[in-house]
């Protein structure tokens, strides 16, 4: 034993010797009862301020802010080759997502015409994955040609026709 943990015994025996009590801090009655229900298995006792998790952090802000339709959108354009499948996700992609409605990009009008017919097979999968709603129409483009303008003064004509896609 140390100097130190012997002067502190002798300094509590002399203090009962003098009839006076120990008065325990309060952060070492909690100690004590944290210890005493590990011991019997019952649940510890949380206070205001224990430590938590991230995520019920996070999901208590998105609530309390009400930021749960952009979140769940987001999550589901982060996991779009899952919903949509690979095939699609390879020639399409989701541009924006306004009001309501997902702007989805293809890159070929091709395959910008297959996905508009799949529209309500997709908007019934969104419903699935977050709820209904939340997304009511899915806008879908093909590419964008290239502006062939070149300067201020144009020609007015046929130009070009239509070579991509």
């Amino acid at each position: 034993m140390d100097a130190a943990a012997a002067a502190l015994l002798r300094a509590r025996a002399a203090a009962e010797a003098r009839g006076e009590r120990r008065v325990r801090s309060a952060a070492a009655l909690r100690r004590s009862a944290d210890r005493a229900a590990a011991r019997t298995g019952a649940p510890r006792r949380r206070t205001g301020r224990d430590p938590l998790n991230l995520g019920s952090v996070v999901d208590r802000m998105v609530k309390d802010r009400g930021w749960s339709t952009p979140v769940s959108v987001g999550s589901v354009i982060g996991r779009w080759p899952q919903i949509v499948g690979p095939d699609i996700a390879a020639h399409c992609h989701p541009d924006a997502f306004r009001e309501t409605t997902l702007h989805v990009v293809c890159d070929s009008t091709a395959w910008a015409t297959q996905v508009r017919l799949l529209v309500p097979t997709l908007l019934a999968r969104f419903d699935a994955e977050i709820g209904p709603g939340i997304l009511t129409a899915i806008k879908v483009s093909g590419p964008t040609a290239p502006s062939w303008q070149k300067g201020p003064r144009t020609v007015r004509g046929r130009g070009p026709r239509d070579t991509y896609g």
